[in-house]
């Protein structure tokens, strides 16, 4: 902006030496002005240039860069969906096996009832086998006595011993 008041003040200082009559001198001084003034203007512009270049330069960086982070952002955005889906896969086994111990937990549940009641019924015929042994042992022991009692004819008292359970025996008889 200040190359085109300079460029309008060569113009005026122009217009002003055409009306007078030192024109030669003031035109050579009004000359050199313009020149300045043109170089100033060309540097000027070869500023803007050089600044718009590194502009489009730092465009395209940033362009660039802004390409590579949607990049990234998609990026990221599948891979948080294959964890999202490995999450649901992951909870949808945690569910599955969460009832299948549950499952196991009752089975296991009911083997121990089992178990206890087992015990219980072994306790019972234990008890009852203990009751029912030495009254077995008194009938097998009867039972040879009567198998096994020897013929005694015309005595009176006799001692017999059992070979099968070493029962003695003294029995009398009468005829």
């Amino acid at each position: 902006m200040a190359a085109f008041r300079d460029i309008e003040e060569v113009s005026q200082g122009l217009l002003s030496l055409l009306g007078a009559n030192r024109a030669e001198a003031q035109q050579r001084r009004l000359l050199g002005r313009h020149e300045q003034v043109v170089e100033r203007l060309l540097e000027t512009q070869d500023g803007a240039e050089k600044q718009l270049r590194e502009i489009l330069t730092m465009e395209k960086e940033v362009a660039q860069s802004l390409l590579n982070s949607k990049e990234q952002v998609h990026q990221g955005v599948m891979a948080l969906q294959q964890l999202e889906a490995a999450l649901q896969e992951a909870g949808e086994e945690d569910t599955r096996l969460k009832a299948s111990l549950l499952q196991l937990t009752r089975e296991l549940e009911e083997l121990k009832e089992i178990e206890v009641d087992l015990e219980r019924q072994e306790k019972e015929v234990d008890e009852d086998t203990t009751v029912t042994i030495p009254s077995a042992v008194y009938v097998a022991q009867l039972y040879h006595q009567l198998l096994e009692w020897p013929q005694l004819g015309n005595q009176r008292e006799s001692t017999y011993l059992c070979q099968t359970c070493n029962f003695r025996s003294v029995t009398g008889w009468d005829k």
